[in-house]
């Protein structure tokens, strides 16, 4: 659009330079017509700079968040595994918790690249469908590409004028002795007009090419109104024709890019290098962080499940260790006393099983004594 505007602000400029009054009314136009694009185009520039940042700003947020909670998952899982060989019992507990809270934010982050994975599955199913048909689409209400058709028509027209103005100059210059070129015409013969500008026979010169040849053909000294032998086209009637040919040919500089601009062709184009570099490495890096969250989060659970386990049968120990302690006392004193005393087969057993506990924390369980 930039280079749109600059084009007519250069064709306002050229005519300028001309006195008709045509050629003030197009300059006048031209000039409210620049300044509107200019602001749309900033407009823009400006949504489109602010909407980058923000997704700019949310995928580092992301990132961040992902790296953070992966290296606490891992930072806790050692902890806890060393505080459970070590028999840790509190700095344990608290790492269980901790260890369960940092499970389910895996699993939430898990949900969310999964979300993320399918999300652009679906994008990307929807920009390759907008290259298809721009202006029958799911992106049709965001890239209304439809609301440019109706440019095409002012496009037309203008392909069609300069057409036929290239027509009528050669016209114009068949009959002049002296002048033995013809102007190619940069469009094709109707109906379809289209831009070709490389086509140009050999004996023909461009449209920027015209104030070239008739500068020879004008009056270098127009005193009294006459010319020299030759020269047959006044100063003013030169600046006039320059003025015009200039201006054309700058619009016909831009209008491939007009063109373009209409048929949405820029955003196929954007749409394209998304869909050819970036959609499956973004699908495949997401599916890895999804499925990596996955096996985390199973490897957490799984080792968590066991210390809270291994934690629950030492609690048990210790509790049934402090309820035998009493009591493995008193009849270990009546017996070094002589006093007297029914033991009853319950007690025996409970003797027993805590000379078994007492055994198996000193030498371990496969030195257990037989009864």
């Amino acid at each position: 659009m930039y280079n749109t505007t600059g084009a007519m602000k250069d064709m306002k400029e050229n005519l300028g330079v001309s006195n008709l009054r045509a050629a003030a009314r197009a300059s006048t136009f031209l000039t409210t017509t620049s300044e509107k694009l200019d602001a749309e185009a900033s407009d823009i520039q400006r949504q489109a700079r602010k909407n980058r940042r923000l997704i700019e700003k949310g995928l580092k947020i992301v990132y961040i968040v992902t790296t953070v909670t992966i290296s606490l998952n891992l930072a806790a899982l050692i902890a806890l595994s060393v505080c459970g060989a070590l028999r840790l019992r509190r700095p344990l507990y608290i790492l269980i918790v901790a260890c369960w809270i940092l499970t389910v934010l895996c699993w939430l982050f898990f949900g969310l690249y999964f979300f993320l994975e399918n999300f652009s599955r679906d994008s990307c199913a929807a920009l390759k469908n907008f290259q298809q048909n721009p202006y029958n689409s799911s992106l049709s209400s965001i890239l209304p590409c439809d609301q440019l058709l109706s440019a095409k028509s002012v496009l037309f027209d203008v392909s069609q004028g300069i057409y036929r103005l290239v027509n009528q100059v050669n016209a114009n210059l068949s009959t002049i002795q002296g002048v033995p070129y013809t102007v190619c015409n940069p469009f094709s013969a109707p109906p379809e007009y289209q831009y070709q500008p490389d086509k140009c026979p050999a004996n023909t010169i461009r449209i920027s090419e015209i104030p070239q040849v008739l500068k020879v053909l004008t009056c270098s000294s127009f005193d009294n109104g006459t010319c020299a032998n030759g020269q047959f086209i006044s100063p003013n009637y030169y600046r006039t024709v320059e003025a015009f040919s200039t201006s054309i040919q700058s619009l016909l500089n831009v209008y491939p890019e007009m063109e373009n601009l209409v048929e949405c062709q820029t955003v196929k184009d954007a749409f394209s290098e998304i869909l050819l570099y970036h959609c499956k490495p973004l699908k495949r890096y997401v599916r890895m962080v999804w499925a990596s969250m996955v096996f985390l989060s199973l490897v957490m659970v799984f080792l968590v499940l066991i210390w809270t386990l291994l934690a629950q049968l030492e609690q048990e120990h210790h509790s049934l260790e402090g309820s035998l302690k009493p009591h493995l006392s008193s009849v270990a004193e009546e017996l070094e006393t002589g006093s007297e005393h029914t033991v009853s087969a319950k007690e025996v057993a409970t003797f027993n099983l805590g000379y078994c506990i007492k055994f198996w924390k000193i030498n371990g369980a496969s030195q257990l004594p037989r009864t």
